[in-house]
């Protein structure tokens, strides 16, 4: 099979974590492919996903070698020592906009911004250039200017569109019909970790709901100590990924529970965690003869291996819709791996639906 050429918005953590986790397994031929929910897919594995361009707003970043960048502070990612096949590729200035909230500031020093039509012009010429065929938005939270830009890009330079982030693309109605309309696929939007703490969360409040409990109240606490929740300390930027994340948790149950009564969000930034996210998640209920239970979970994981081995099938699906001429939000593989698809299902219907979609 052909490569399947990519784009990253975002030379950051999770672009780190999932091209030298690809690098990893091809220097250790002889291990399983641990992590990897699909080795295969339609003739595709995570071997040929091959990233041709480059883009980010950091001045350690723009201008340089892609196998440098990836190595830029502030990322904290050093899983290999070295990415070769990445030597060639160029990191682009891309625009700014909303994309770098008061505290990332502290870490990431953009360049010099330059005007919007000379940037977007220089960006379609590159994408065509390079034939690319998929961008992988891995802008951080809270973008929501900056992720339009690129949804509109894809469009414009003929790319599917694998949104990563918590800006609504795939599950917004107008945005869903242009790609629809363009023939064009994208998958999102906002990846759920592999082991994450929604995905955690969501399985164990549709377990409580199947087993017949009453679920009266839920929360969920995330820390971390790389530029994800550094960015998220802003407050104004957490609206779409509290939303996000709580409605993945509320779609898994047959009665919704009062706004006051559930909280899923990130917390707080603790610097000495680096890549580690720590989850804290409570449910309490109510059993047969109203007899209260309740239970605790705690999880740790690190983020940036977290969210690689969905983003690797995320970059496969849409290469098959391509391949088939598909267009417009992919539902089965959204909802597999998305939190906030145009369609929510349960875990195991979500995963049927992006099976068959393989399957034709």
């Amino acid at each position: 099979m052909a490569k399947i050429r990519c784009a990253v918005v975002g030379v950051g953590n999770c672009f780190a974590g999932l091209v030298q986790g690809i690098e990893y397994y091809r220097l250790h031929p002889e291990q399983e492919v641990v992590g990897v929910m699909s080795p295969e897919m339609g003739g595709y594995s995570i071997h040929d996903i091959d990233f041709v361009a480059a883009f980010d707003v950091d001045s350690k970043k723009v201008g340089r070698p892609l196998n440098e960048a990836a190595y830029s502070e502030p990322n904290k990612v050093r899983w290999v020592d070295s990415l070769p096949s990445m030597k060639d590729v160029r990191v682009m200035q891309s625009p700014q906009l909303d994309g770098v909230g008061t505290y990332v500031q502290k870490v990431v020093t953009p360049v010099k911004e330059r005007p919007m039509d000379e940037l977007r012009k220089e960006i379609i010429r590159e994408l065509k250039g390079k034939k690319v065929e998929i961008i992988v938005s891995y802008l951080p939270v809270g973008s929501d200017r900056a992720t339009k830009f690129w949804a509109q890009t894809c469009l414009d330079a003929g790319a599917g569109f694998v949104n990563c982030m918590p800006s609504f693309i795939a599950s917004e109605p107008a945005w869903a019909k242009k790609f629809e309309k363009a023939g064009l696929p994208i998958v999102g939007d906002d990846i759920k970790g592999q082991v994450g703490a929604t995905i955690i969360h969501r399985t164990l409040a549709k377990l409580c709901d199947k087993r017949a409990t009453k679920i009266e109240k839920t929360y969920q606490i995330n820390v971390g100590g790389n530029t994800d929740f550094l960015s998220m300390k802003e407050q104004e930027r957490l609206h779409s990924k509290k939303i996000s994340k709580t409605e993945s948790v509320q779609s898994q149950l047959k009665q919704r529970l009062p706004d006051d009564q559930i909280y899923v969000g990130p917390s707080d930034f603790i610097p000495f965690l680096g890549n580690t996210k720590l989850m804290f998640m409570r449910i309490e209920g109510r059993m047969w003869a109203n007899i209260p239970y309740n239970m605790e979970v705690r999880l740790e994981v690190d983020d940036k291996a977290n969210s690689a081995g969905i983003v690797v099938d995320a970059i496969r699906y849409c290469k098959i819709a391509l391949d088939r001429k598909v267009g417009g939000p992919l539902i089965g593989p959204s909802a597999w791996l998305m939190k906030h698809p145009p369609k929510q299902f349960s875990d195991d219907e979500a995963q049927k639906l992006a099976r068959d979609f393989v399957s034709g």
